[in-house]
């Protein structure tokens, strides 16, 4: 699953992908210095590993992960091959989700492609680009199925209809994604990987003075997404950077304290960007190894299971489960069994965010 981080040059995307990965992405004051996108895999911080750890002292923890994709500067005219615009769009195809960096800090050492600062035009400009590609995607589908709408293919009529609908929404200008679409017309959709209609989260880049609550820029980005169901989240860059400078715990905890932040922005960023890829977390815990395991939201105990091998969805028998919480109360596995605290689950039952699973198979 990837989430990708687009935005207009220099809004400070390669310096938070750098934040975020040990990929160091060349960070310059110049556009299009990120050619090809670079990928990272991200560890999401979860404090409920470190509670595991405590009560089971594994030989190894292992934390879920996220893939980020840093995707280079789009600008005006990248659907129509502006600035390696098509290759920099097929890049956000491939993506699940998508965060986008908007530049809401003053600073003249640091160029704007537009001259000034204004994140909502920014917001639009790459807004625009998006749905024009999209606008083609859909166009080229539309043409395909009218022939074979017109030799009586039902499903194909339904397809006409439904994009025809989407084109006059993305023709006032409008994202996919804040169509209401119900089953059907979401399947169609769907199936054309259209990039407006993917998740967006909408991520403020401030300097250190709006680090804790933001500014003005902010509050006109939180007005204009208002309607999207986009989650907007404010982060300053350059201070992220900083903290990744300092050696220990204890260091970057002082610095945060001394901006009034609790934990790093990244943190935030990375379980938001979970949450967006519409994932969830389950557990395994034994002395060789206490690791979280991703899952879709709304996996079945085999689907679950064969996150961690193919066989054991194969050959699911059953799946033994403790809530995390009553873990914890109970400090082990053998007293959650003793209280009555572990449930045995067939092949229905739908795994919840936080549980400690082992699965029984036969292959």
């Amino acid at each position: 699953m990837k989430c990708g981080i687009v935005g207009l040059p220099n809004v400070g995307k390669s310096t938070l992908f750098n934040c975020l990965s040990n990929a160091k992405a060349q960070s310059a004051n110049y556009p299009f210095c990120t050619i090809e996108p670079n990928v990272g895999t991200v560890s999401v911080p979860d404090t409920r590993l470190n509670q595991l750890e405590e009560i089971v002292n594994p030989e190894r923890v292992v934390p879920a992960v996220v893939e980020i994709v840093d995707i280079a500067g789009l600008v005006k005219g990248a659907s129509k091959g502006e600035g390696l615009g098509n290759q920099f769009l097929g890049n956000i195809r491939e993506c699940n989700a998508i965060i986008h960096v908007l530049r809401c800090f003053e600073n003249e050492n640091i160029t704007h492609v537009d001259g000034t600062i204004n994140p909502i035009r920014d917001k639009e400009t790459i807004d625009i680009e998006l749905q024009l590609k999209d606008l083609d995607t859909v166009s080229k589908r539309i043409d395909k199925s009218k022939k074979a709408a017109k030799a009586g293919n039902k499903d194909e009529q339904k397809v006409v209809e439904v994009l025809t609908a989407v084109t006059a929404h993305l023709e006032e200008l409008k994202n996919v994604r804040e169509m209401e679409l119900d089953e059907k017309e979401q399947e169609i959709v769907d199936s054309l990987q259209l990039i407006t209609a993917k998740p967006v989260l909408y991520l403020c880049n401030v300097d250190e003075s709006a680090a804790k609550d933001g500014n003005e820029f902010v509050a006109q980005v939180k007005e204009a997404v208002k309607d999207e169901h986009a989650e907007v989240l404010i982060l300053a860059a350059q201070i992220e950077a900083d903290i990744n400078e300092l050696e220990t715990y204890d260091e970057r905890q002082i610095f945060l304290e001394e901006l009034g932040l609790e934990e790093p922005g990244v943190n935030r960023l990375i379980r938001s960007a979970y949450s967006l890829l519409d994932l969830e977390t389950y557990f395994t815990a034994g002395v060789k190894e206490v690791r979280a395991w991703t899952i879709k939201k709304g996996s079945t105990g085999p689907q679950a299971a064969g996150v961690i091998h193919t066989d054991f969805e194969k050959g699911f028998i059953r799946a033994e489960v403790i809530k995390f919480e009553d873990f914890i109360t109970y400090g082990s596995e053998s007293k959650c069994r003793e209280a009555g605290k572990l449930n045995v689950e067939g092949k229905a039952y739908i795994v919840q965010d936080g549980d400690i699973m082992h699965f029984l198979f036969n292959v």
